[in-house]
């Protein structure tokens, strides 16, 4: 028997909203400034580091290969942790000016979902407070509780590409892979959720878009809005350009009689 499409699971940076280049860029390079330090996080540059997940992990890979001359202070870890600490605040000042809007069709799907009574969880590497604040910024305070689990953070130990963060929401969920659908922009996000069991869809971004997405059921450019069609990119894309829970649950209902 088909396991009906229980549960939404969204990944945030770069698929609930285009938080990379435009925000947490110019906050780690504000926090870079406001610490006293010279580096700069160019657009170039930052796209090479998104290949490394987490905020803190992004930190220390850069000063291994771009900053040898750097003299690491003799409490590293609370050096990086001050510094994401900043930058964390930084993005959060932006989130609530609103300069971080959802990408399209975001909200519509997401409100589609609560009224079919499809539960929503977040599977991210991203902080619980940057979570927080882009749903409130965006949707309002009572958008956090729209979702049952918010994985998030430091939650777990081994961050995307590892499937665990999508065990630790399946968990919280308390629902099997069969019964989700993941939405994703990156390769290490579809490999995490693949890695889980979790069918994917992949709303690419303009760091992500070359990008390796085996195993997605379909590659889109973003979930679509009346007016503003998404672009299929790969797979069987969904009727006039909208990604609508109907066309969610009928790719789900595909994949899992293929499995």
């Amino acid at each position: 028997m088909t396991q009906s499409l229980s549960a939404l699971i969204w990944d945030v940076d770069g698929t609930l909203a285009d938080t990379e280049r435009d925000g947490h860029r110019v906050a780690f390079n504000e926090a870079f400034a406001e610490a006293g330090l010279d580096w700069h996080w160019s657009e170039e540059r930052y796209a090479g580091l998104l290949a490394v997940t987490g905020g803190k992990e992004r930190i220390r890979y850069f000063l291994q290969q771009d900053a040898p001359t750097f003299e690491p202070p003799e409490d590293m870890d609370a050096f990086v942790a001050d510094l994401h600490a900043r930058k964390t605040a930084r993005f959060a000042a932006m989130l609530a000016e609103g300069r971080i809007p959802l990408r399209p069709g975001v909200e519509r799907l997401l409100q589609e979902a609560r009224s079919s009574g499809v539960r929503l969880a977040i599977a991210t590497t991203t902080s619980p407070a940057n979570v927080e604040g882009l749903l409130r910024a965006n949707l309002g305070e009572a958008a956090i509780g729209w979702f049952q689990v918010i994985g998030a953070g430091d939650v777990v130990p081994d961050k995307k590409p590892a499937p665990d963060i999508y065990h630790h929401v399946l968990e919280g969920l308390d629902l099997s892979p069969a019964e989700c659908l993941a939405i994703e922009d990156s390769g290490h996000g579809i490999a995490a959720a693949r890695g889980a069991g979790i069918g994917t869809v992949v709303t690419v971004n303009g760091y992500t878009a070359d990008e390796d997405f085996t195993g997605a059921l379909a590659v889109l450019d973003h979930l679509g809005e009346p007016g503003q069609p998404c672009r299929t990119l790969r797979g069987e894309g969904p009727d006039q350009g909208l990604v609508t829970l109907g066309w969610l649950q009928a790719l789900h209902e595909r994949c899992a009689a293929q499995s």
